[in-house]
């Protein structure tokens, strides 16, 4: 006899759980069989990767986890290692200084570049980062003043005149009637820089008492300081000039359209060394018999027209790729040039030119280097002479170039990946 209570069928009324992935399918082996070993051939060339890795790390790493830090000379260090393998990074803990500030500029004032730089970042917090109060640009307008006095030191009058010359050349340029917003840039740089050397040369005897602090002259800068203020001046005028030069170029004038291009492609044409020879031999020639132009500023002219040529390329691109319809669209709102370029065209041209800028702005900040040849001793100058040349130290190349690499590797980084996070937030893929 059949139960009757058991002949329904069973109905499930909930979901049975689900059941894990094959191990092949999803974690850790998912993502290397799709990254490292989806064909053959990625397979191969992971292999040789790793192996390549292996030879590499099976001789660096005993040389660094064995490295010496504490000695004051290589001859310790080698007596300490004992024939084992082994950096000697003493010597970076024991010239640090000169590595940063230089061998000439007094140890007992290290605290003033230390303080511009740390006031560096709180300056250019507000253009970097424009969801910060407008306000804070005030500060950064002022920092380069600050940072002049603080690093040369000097008469406090000399910033200050320079301050003024630049807020002249600012009213000029409010108030110049051009019909392009180049020739008014150009006009208003030229007001600032007359300003300047009028004023400075004329600045009275008793006021270069009153404020000042203790003079460094440009010859005492050196080490990786000297790298890093070549770097932020430079490319921070170049951006500027760049772009009155790619303007300059698509001027309807034709004297200011000639006068840019001749100038774009002379200097590109040129390399960044030999304007660094002229700099330091040709330059000064340019100037009054009795002027005495310093050395740093005229490396800041020369590396600031080379990197501003080939900006106002970049940024022409960016102008070139806009529709022809934004420049419509300001013709429409009836809008003069100033008003067109300020408010519809540079936002649009600039954001496209962003990978570029960064690009010339990375490879420029490299290549600050390059004063080394003109016996200024940035970085790269104190590791190929004053440092080598102590008999205590002669033979440590690799720890010192493998410092300046970690250096330089720390601020092109964060540069790259600042444009990367600037060109997610302003979306240039989609205009």
């Amino acid at each position: 006899m059949v139960d009757s209570t058991k002949s329904v069928a069973f109905v499930r009324t909930e979901d049975a759980p689900s059941l894990p992935p094959p191990s092949s399918a999803a974690g850790p082996v998912k993502w290397l069989r799709e990254n490292l070993f989806a064909t053959p051939a990625n397979a191969i060339l992971t292999v040789l990767s790793l192996i390549a890795i292996y030879l590499l790390l099976r001789d660096f790493l005993p040389w660094l986890l064995n490295g010496v830090w504490n000695s004051d000379s290589l001859a310790g260090c080698r007596e300490v290692l004992q024939g084992a393998t082994g950096g000697c990074f003493a010597v970076l803990t024991e010239r640090w200084n000169q590595l940063l500030f230089g061998f000439t500029y007094p140890t007992d004032l290290y605290w003033r570049p230390t303080v511009a730089f740390a006031l560096f970042f709180l300056a250019a917090a507000p253009v970097l980062f424009f969801d910060l109060p407008r306000k804070l640009l005030i500060f950064t307008a002022l920092f380069p003043f600050i940072a002049y006095y603080l690093i040369w030191g000097g008469s406090i009058w000399t910033p200050i005149l320079s301050l003024v010359g630049i807020i002249v050349g600012y009213i000029v340029y409010s108030r110049l009637v051009v019909s392009s917003f180049a020739a008014g840039f150009f006009g208003a740089i030229l007001a600032a820089v007359i300003v300047w050397i009028v004023g400075g040369s004329f600045v009275p005897d008793g006021f270069a008492v009153e404020g000042s602090m203790r003079s460094v002259p440009s010859r005492d800068l050196g080490g990786f300081m000297l790298n890093m203020m070549l770097g932020v001046t430079c490319v921070s005028l170049s951006v500027p000039i760049g772009i009155a030069l790619a303007l300059g170029r698509q001027s309807s004038m034709p004297l200011i359209k000639f006068v840019c291009v001749i100038f774009i492609e002379f200097i590109r044409g040129v390399p960044l060394i030999t304007l660094l020879f002229v700099a330091s031999v040709m330059l000064a020639y340019f100037f009054p018999p009795e002027a005495t132009v310093d050395l740093f500023l005229r490396v800041v002219i020369m590396i600031t027209l080379f990197s501003a040529a080939y900006i106002a390329e970049v940024v022409r691109g960016g102008l070139a790729a806009l529709p022809k319809g934004q420049y419509e669209a300001g013709d429409s709102l009836g809008l003069d040039y100033p008003q067109a370029m300020r408010l519809i065209i540079l936002p649009q041209a600039l954001k496209i030119s962003i990978p570029g800028i960064v690009n010339i702005a990375v490879g420029l900040f490299k290549d600050t280097v390059l004063v080394s040849v003109i016996s200024m001793f940035d970085l790269i100058g104190m590791i190929r002479g004053p440092i080598p040349a102590s008999p205590d130290w002669n033979g440590v190349y690799w720890e010192l170039f493998g410092f300046a690499s970690v250096l330089f590797f720390i601020c092109c980084y964060g540069i790259s990946q600042y444009s990367q996070w600037l060109e997610r937030r302003l979306a240039t893929d989609h205009r």
